[in-house]
């Protein structure tokens, strides 16, 4: 089943939901494709396996971290303290979790922006994101609740970018900056993306 999980993980991951067969899996993991029917009923079921598998873990450990911070902050919760906890304690699980991790990191990047991937984050990943806006709404008082999900908007797109290890940062570069340098990331994003905050303000 693991084996089975992995190589979907990855093939998705690299040509999202369509460009994926049960034979394409079958083949990567060398069984018969029958087999895979007995775990799952079709493509769209072996897909939500796929992406259900991780996320309870990232959303888990994202929701402690923002509790933490939220409790360690009391009455003065800032816009990079939550930012800090929403995204270095997921960049800090793919990229210390190898090569597994970083797959489902791209998987996730993938099929965010399409219907049946948008569906599954609603799904797994509402209640941390909407965590996060609590605490933002509490840094930010005097902000509009359109300014503040709009920032999170923001955010987001950068964090899928960056999930997605295109490599098109390496190249633009000549190589200074690497897709794949997630503590290099870590060191910039949360405080990049407050700045984009304080500057909603209007």
């Amino acid at each position: 089943m693991e084996q089975i999980l992995d190589a979907a993980e990855y093939l998705f991951s690299k040509r999202g939901l369509d460009g994926v067969t049960l034979r394409d899996v079958a083949q990567r993991v060398g069984i018969h494709t029958t087999l895979l029917h007995y775990y799952f009923k079709d493509k769209t079921n072996l897909f939500e396996a796929v992406f259900a598998r991780r996320a309870g873990v990232t959303s888990g450990r994202r929701m402690v971290a923002l509790e933490q911070y939220e409790a360690e902050a009391g009455d003065n919760p800032t816009v990079e303290g939550a930012l800090h906890a929403f995204l270095d304690t997921d960049l800090d699980l793919y990229y210390q979790g190898g090569e597994p991790w970083m797959n489902y990191a791209a998987f996730c990047a993938r099929v965010s922006n399409t219907p049946e991937g948008a569906a599954l984050m609603d799904q797994h990943f509402d209640p941390v994101v909407l965590k996060l806006m609590q605490i933002l709404k509490r840094a930010l008082p005097d902000y509009s609740e359109e300014d503040i999900f709009w920032g999170y908007h923001f955010v987001s797109g950068a964090l899928m970018n960056t999930l997605g290890r295109t490599g098109r940062i390496d190249r633009l570069s000549g190589g200074v900056c690497h897709s794949d340098d997630f503590p290099a990331i870590k060191k910039r994003m949360a405080r990049f993306m407050a700045a984009g905050f304080m500057a909603l303000k209007r």
